[in-house]
């Protein structure tokens, strides 16, 4: 029998492959699933178990939220980028290291067969086949729902014609939770011009009181929550836990999917959402002008590159060590408000704050030039548009 490694979930899509690889088409299955942060111990357990039960040979939880958190989540808070001013990148980063973990696995057992259970619709094919063919182009993807475009009805009549017989009832609401933000699905998401529901949402408003949290940053990346050390993946789960009560971090997102239509996602991503605006803020004291600038648009190129799955590009390597080195005086305390729904900056405190020059205040004193230098200087400045004018004075 030849070794098939496939990428499982435990979802309808993966229960299918599954049971159709093992007993239809003779493949010995090896599930494996990918833990970028969403899964519970008990949850990684009944997941096994119906892998199991399915007809797989094996099943293999990778725990991957240190790496996904190394290789992703830093340089995704180092470089501020939310996809089109709103998203995190929730889903689409935890793809990228779940690929290249199962690829890893399929290549560390021999493997010569790598199947998944996405549908030709969407990104998530994109991601994993070009992961896969980039890192091991002698592994055959076998892709089941892709390849004889199947309806949900149909794998459910398959599965119960086998006897696996699950609720596999459609939830009103598809959720997919990770270290760095969960999607929200629905109804609603596929139209334009509707909003969910309170109800869709997994974190329900519990604090109405207002309360301040102290985040302090080290070299880019968030060290302790209120004084409290810890990494800063506790600290991620920490502050999420605190601002979910708040039902902070609520969106939906609408986007350019890789394969060029419209797509529409609900998000709930308080953490993520507070720190990017928190170490933004840090950043807007402790960074020259353009370091600012050029971070923006090499950090937004980044996360443009990592939604489409051309990660493993070495252009990702270059821009993460710019960021890297853009990070080094990005130390301080933020403060943050947080309210129902929603959050504020209140100000930061650091030794590398830049507003702490004893040059001048913005608008009040200066100490550093004349009143005639300055005169001189902003004569010099204009130059350029007086002779653009002079020449242009037709027009």
């Amino acid at each position: 029998m030849s070794k098939l490694v496939l990428a499982y979930s435990g979802g309808l899509d993966t229960s299918y492959c599954a049971l159709k690889l093992s007993k239809d088409e003779g493949f010995q299955v090896h599930a494996v699933s990918v833990n970028t942060g969403g899964f519970s111990k008990q949850e990684i357990t009944s997941i096994g178990e119906k892998a199991i039960e399915l007809g797989a040979s094996s099943y293999t939880s990778i725990d991957a939220v240190q790496s996904f958190y190394e290789k992703v989540v830093k340089y995704l808070v180092f470089g501020n980028v939310l996809k089109n001013n709103t998203y995190p990148l929730s889903v689409s980063a935890e793809r990228i290291i779940q690929a290249i973990e199962i690829v890893n696995h399929a290549k560390k057992i021999g493997a010569k067969y790598i199947a998944h259970g996405s549908t030709g619709a969407g990104n998530d094919q994109v991601r994993f086949d070009m992961i896969f063919q980039i890192i091991a182009p002698e592994i055959e993807i076998i892709t089941p729902i892709r390849d004889h475009q199947l309806s949900r009805q149909v794998e459910i009549d398959y599965l119960q014609e086998n006897g696996i017989d699950y609720a596999w009832e459609k939830a009103k609401y598809s959720i997919n939770k990770g270290l760095w933000g969960t999607s929200v699905g629905g109804e609603e998401t596929l139209t334009s011009d509707k909003a969910l529901p309170e109800e869709a949402y997994p974190s329900q408003l519990e604090k109405t009181a207002s309360e301040k949290v102290k985040l302090s940053f080290e070299n880019g990346e968030l060290i302790a929550i209120d004084s409290v050390k810890d990494s800063s993946i506790n600290n991620i789960n920490k502050l999420n836990e605190m601002a979910s009560k708040f039902a902070i971090g609520r969106d939906i997102h609408v986007g350019d999917t890789i394969i060029g239509i419209k797509g529409r996602v609900g998000f709930e991503a308080a953490a993520p959402l507070i720190i990017i605006k928190a170490h933004h803020l840090l950043e807007k004291h402790v960074l020259t002008k353009w370091q600012q600038q050029h971070k923006e648009y090499l950090a937004n190129w980044y996360g443009t590159l990592l939604h489409e799955g051309q990660y493993l590009d070495e252009v990702m390597r270059n821009i993460e060590a710019f960021l890297d080195d853009s990070q080094k005086n990005v130390n301080g305390d933020v403060v943050v408000s947080l309210h129902p729904y929603r959050f504020t900056l209140d100000g930061v405190t650091s030794e590398n704050d830049l507003m702490r020059s004893s040059f001048a205040q913005y608008g009040e004193v200066n100490k550093g030039w004349t009143a005639n230098e300055a005169k001189g200087f902003i004569k010099i400045l204009s130059n350029q548009n007086k002779i653009y004018n002079q020449v242009n004075q037709s027009k």
